[in-house]
């Protein structure tokens, strides 16, 4: 197919030599943003100026064409200099992989990519937080739905255009039904909440979007499914979305061990140190193998969704963030009392490293499905 080749197109820019720059200018500010729990908006300018945003969409819809794997390195290097600015891109990058895998497959998607390469729109998800069950009601009203509700972790919100979302329709035939749809973050009844003050991934800005009777005409809605059952394309949408994401920890852990080297010169004859330094290494090689098989499976788009798939990206992203949260505890333990100091940098990089643990599907859960998987039940997801 011509998408499918489109999409696998080698890409002639250099897109590791542009995350280095943007990496190494988004390091002098990343403290600043995170001592004042700021969202990165002058970070988000530059995305724009360099149009990463766009940048996966394929040339011939007026994007870069960056191949899946090209995008995830740039989310690592990036990570590497701010990782509130690479894991707010993240969460619009994963939504933009899924309309690729719809591309491949021959989907009606052209007209959403071509606004995102032409108008740079950044897009806003809410999937984390509504998964199966979704959040907030729809209430059926002439020519659409009236929404109301309150969704979490909206990173990137204060910069967003498009609010990916969901809400819960009562359907008097079908029952408790989930409605998917965008809607524009500047709508009439649509606000921000100001929420985000959190331990780590400050610059996220990632607050609550209150949605007050916001209207949603019934062509907005993009998918429907039974409330509280794993519908497959979360199979597509598990599969592209993890090894963006775990790109984003996976560099700051690379981040975090650069620096512990840096730190630990001055004692490198301490007897101890080879033994700390080498547990801190096997941990961050972990996540880096562990990330590498992720981008495999996800080959690009070129894969084909299963319960079985999703299982084997959830299990290696349960490994990756595992690793991380490991090799950050191993900087501090091998860099010794001085990380303890904000101005050594590791401590903001351990508070956002814990977020691994979060995103879809926290370890217990992955668990959980893996387990079912293997033996045949639905998932609970």
């Amino acid at each position: 197919m011509e998408n499918v080749t489109s999409l696998k197109k080698v890409e002639q820019h250099n897109w590791q030599e542009m995350a280095l720059a943007l990496s190494e200018k988004f390091a002098d500010t990343a403290g600043h943003y995170d001592d004042n729990d700021l969202f990165v908006a002058e970070n988000y300018q530059e995305l724009k100026s360099s149009q990463l945003f766009s940048s996966m969409v394929p040339e011939t819809l007026g994007g870069g064409g960056a191949s899946y794997a090209d995008y995830c390195n740039v989310l690592r290097v990036l990570a590497q200099g701010c990782g509130s600015t690479a894991l707010a891109l993240s969460m619009h990058s994963h939504l933009v992989a899924a309309n690729l895998w719809k591309l491949s497959k021959g989907q009606p998607v052209e007209p959403l990519l071509k606004r995102i390469a032409d108008e740079q729109l950044v897009l806003i998800s809410t999937g984390a937080s509504d998964w199966l069950n979704a959040s907030g009601s729809a209430e059926k009203v002439d020519g659409g739905y009236r929404i109301n509700g309150r969704k979490i972790f909206a990173s990137g919100c204060l910069a967003g255009d498009l609010l990916i979302t969901s809400a819960v329709f009562d359907d008097p035939n079908a029952g408790s039904t989930v409605l998917h749809f965008p809607l524009s973050i500047k709508a009439e009844g649509v606000s921000i909440s100001d929420t985000w003050h959190t331990m780590g991934m400050r610059g996220t800005g990632s607050h609550d979007v209150l949605l007050n009777d916001v209207f949603v005409p019934e062509q907005a809605v993009a998918l429907t499914r039974e409330q509280g059952v794993w519908h497959p394309f979360f199979n597509v949408v598990c599969t592209v979305a993890m090894p963006l994401i775990m790109s984003v920890y996976v560099g700051i852990a690379e981040a975090a061990a650069k620096l512990t080297r840096e730190s630990v010169q001055f004692k490198k004859h301490d007897p101890h140190l080879p033994y700390l330094l080498g547990e801190m290494e096997t941990s961050l090689t972990t996540a880096q193998m562990a990330l590498r098989e992720m981008i495999s499976i996800a080959d690009g788009y070129d894969f084909e969704p299963s319960l079985q798939t999703t299982s084997e990206i959830l299990q290696r992203k349960t490994i990756a963030a595992n690793a991380v949260i490991s090799t950050l505890e191993k900087c501090m333990e091998t860099a010794g009392g001085g990380s303890f100091f904000r101005s050594l940098g590791l401590e903001r990089l351990l508070r956002d490293i814990h977020g691994a643990q979060f995103h879809p599907l926290p370890e217990k859960r992955q668990y959980h499905f893996s387990g079912s998987v293997t033996l045949g039940l639905p998932p609970l997801g």
